[in-house]
């Protein structure tokens, strides 16, 4: 026993004496299973470009949305298993700008902004900027940023907004992008613009999801469950529109509580 106790420590001892940047190499490896999701997000953005480039608008769409879903899983299963690692952070942002950047960007502009030629390619171009922007300056943010919030609109939910709108109009409508072209531009200007805004939107990364809860909150996520199940694109699209509004709400709310607050200091003042 003494003798496997004392190579253990000798195997243990060059770790020990790593420095931190050595130890931090040693965390840079390629762990397989969460990069596993994050090709599949990759994947899926690929295939909504190569869909939307063949006229395929409804399934390039629902690409997007399942780029979403693998999206939010590569990195709980990372955190789960203990695989964080440089390269599938740097890795999870490259598959992020195809998938939530120029998928949506492309898409939306082959469905309805080629016909408005300049200003359709620099709306389209603005949207795809203002994702490659959003997640530099999130990946700089890690740090410092409180994490109840996101500076900015995400990119998803800002892809999930032009991919829902096509969805919706191209499957449960049949509107062609060219009838509703102004609309569409307004559209991808607002969802460019609001990734590089200031404007602060709900994370949801402070809900625990391992604690218990009441058995009405289990009947209402199945509630919810069975309403996308009903119409999944107009239901899915009208949560992120929501979505996308509730940060200026919040802004305004914020803004007027503000000058109410000082209005009260200055009739104390005076």
């Amino acid at each position: 026993m003494g003798r496997v106790r004392l190579e253990e420590k000798q195997q243990e001892q060059p770790f020990k004496s790593m420095s931190l940047k050595e130890r931090a190499a040693q965390r840079r490896g390629i762990y397989l299973l969460p990069n596993l999701f994050t090709t599949a997000a990759l994947f899926a953005g690929f295939f909504a470009i190569v869909q939307g480039m063949n006229g395929h608008f409804e399934m390039a769409a629902q690409a997007i949305f399942i780029a979403m879903v693998f999206d939010g899983l590569d990195g709980r299963v990372a955190r789960l298993t203990h695989t964080q690692s440089a390269f599938g952070a740097e890795y999870d942002s490259l598959s992020d700008m195809v998938s939530f950047g120029a998928a949506p960007s492309l898409v939306i502009y082959e469905w309805s902004l080629r016909g408005l030629g300049k200003l359709g390619w620099i709306a389209a171009f603005i949207y795809c900027a203002g994702a490659a922007l959003r997640l530099a300056r999130f990946n700089t943010q890690l740090g410092v940023a409180d994490k109840r919030w996101f500076t900015g609109l995400p990119s998803p939910a800002a892809a999930a907004l032009l991919a829902g709108m096509v969805w919706v109009m191209d499957a449960s409508y049949q509107v062609p992008g060219g009838k509703v072209t102004w609309f569409v531009w307004g559209l991808t200007l607002f969802a460019g613009i609001s990734m590089v805004s200031n404007v602060r939107f709900y994370s949801f990364k402070d809900l625990n999801l391992r604690r218990s809860v009441p058995f009405w909150a289990v009947l209402l996520i199945l509630l919810g469950f069975v309403i996308v199940s009903i119409d999944q694109a107009r239901v899915l699209w009208g949560i992120f529109l929501l979505y996308a509004l509730s940060g200026y709400a919040v802004s305004i709310k914020c803004f007027l509580g503000q000058r109410q607050k000082q209005r009260a200091i200055d009739k104390l003042d005076t």
